[in-house]
């Protein structure tokens, strides 16, 4: 990045900053605080071991520093401050969840696009909350926009602050369903005058899994018998005299599946039941960053503050507006709406941001200032004479 790019991104990242209002995290005296500023080079130096007390105000200070990127701890400890962790003492920690387009099995490097690999990471991001919600019955959730390629969420539920990583480990492998043992998904009980196997189906991955293999009966009970009976060949284990056997029991007493007894079709239909259990796991799990989660000691972004990767703004978004939330039109700084600059385009191509898009060529073009800013602070041009 060139010098003139460098100080016009400042310059107008303290105009940002200037204008707007932050909520800090609780207990915000509690935890370290850390900044990188826009320094010459490709590399970055992060400043940290800093408390409020070291900044001053929120406000003065990101107005003065105008920094690239604003960062806060996970951990709350006795002297955020301090220049080791040893010395800061930890207290406690949020749990907090990162997920980030770039390692999402579902997104294919250099073939999706920007807005595609963030909407597939919105997509994980509310199975994620479902894990949350309805597995653990986390009440105290933030949901932040990460500013770049993806979601940050904070749990601040008192069970979880002094959880060590171990512990926080255990939470990642639920989470992503690593390890998942199809036999801890059911128990046995007394079905009329036989003990049955019974598949878990009010919550948990027996939900998932139950819900899944009910969806694959009603297209298989939807064919013709001899399609049926192939369909079921095409599970591992399922061989015909299996298949026979299961599209049997399904035709005849269904909803004992309904209700979760997989008992029904005897060894077959449990041969099914591990097979979905794998193929719910890869679609449903939530791929997160585990060593954000396992780390007491993360600084995580500040919302409100810029990302200095995009020129987007660490957004928090409440429930209700995440469903229409689009980060390439929602997270665009109203500090760069309304102006034009000339920048030099360094990296052809389209870009879609703020409901457009744009087809750029080589060479020096004047653009929105939100357009010209996002591709500044993306390494794809510099900034040109006006």
């Amino acid at each position: 990045m060139q010098e003139q790019t460098r100080a016009y991104l400042r310059g107008r990242f303290g105009d940002h900053y200037r204008r707007t209002e932050f909520t800090p995290p609780p207990d915000a005296n509690e935890r370290e605080w850390g900044y990188i500023p826009w320094t010459e080079g490709p590399g970055e130096t992060m400043v940290r071991h800093r408390s409020l007390l070291d900044v001053g105000s929120l406000e003065d200070f990101l107005a003065r520093e105008r920094p690239k990127h604003v960062y806060f701890s996970a951990g709350r400890y006795e002297s955020p401050g301090a220049s080791s962790m040893g010395e800061k003492t930890w207290r406690s920690s949020d749990l907090i969840f990162d997920l980030d387009a770039d390692h999402l099995p579902s997104v294919t490097l250099g073939e999706d696009s920007y807005a595609e690999m963030l909407e597939k990471c919105k997509d994980a991001l509310f199975r994620l909350l479902d894990f949350l919600d309805s597995d653990f019955g986390f009440e105290d959730t933030t949901v932040v926009f990460s500013g770049g390629r993806g979601y940050h969420v904070h749990v601040r539920d008192d069970l979880v602050q002094e959880l060590g990583s171990d512990a926080r480990r255990e939470i990642v492998d639920y989470v992503r369903g690593i390890g998942l043992d199809p036999d801890l998904l059911t128990h046995q009980e007394m079905r009329g005058t036989s003990l049955s196997r019974v598949l878990e189906t009010e919550g948990g991955w027996g939900r998932r899994v139950h819900e899944h293999l009910l969806e694959f009966v009603d297209g298989v009970l939807a064919m013709e018998e001899d399609d049926a009976k192939a369909r079921l060949q095409e599970m591992d284990g399922i061989g015909e005299g299996r298949a026979n056997t299961i599209y049997g029991a399904l035709e005849s007493n269904a909803e004992m599946l309904r209700a979760g007894n997989v008992e029904l079709g005897g060894v077959g239909l449990r041969t099914l039941l591990d097979a979905f259990v794998t193929e719910v796991v890869e679609q449903q799990n939530a791929p997160i960053d585990e060593p954000v989660t396992t780390d007491v000691n993360r600084l995580i972004r500040l919302p409100g503050s810029l990302h200095g990767g995009s020129a987007l703004a660490v957004q928090r978004l409440t429930r209700d507006e995440l469903e229409a939330f689009d980060p390439l039109v929602d997270a665009v700084p109203e500090t760069f709406v309304g102006h034009e600059i000339n920048v030099q385009v360094t990296d052809p191509g389209t870009v879609e941001l703020k409901g457009d898009s744009f087809n750029l060529q080589a060479g020096e073009v004047s653009v929105p200032e939100y357009l010209g800013a996002f591709l500044m602070a993306r390494g794809r041009a510099e900034k040109a004479p006006e």
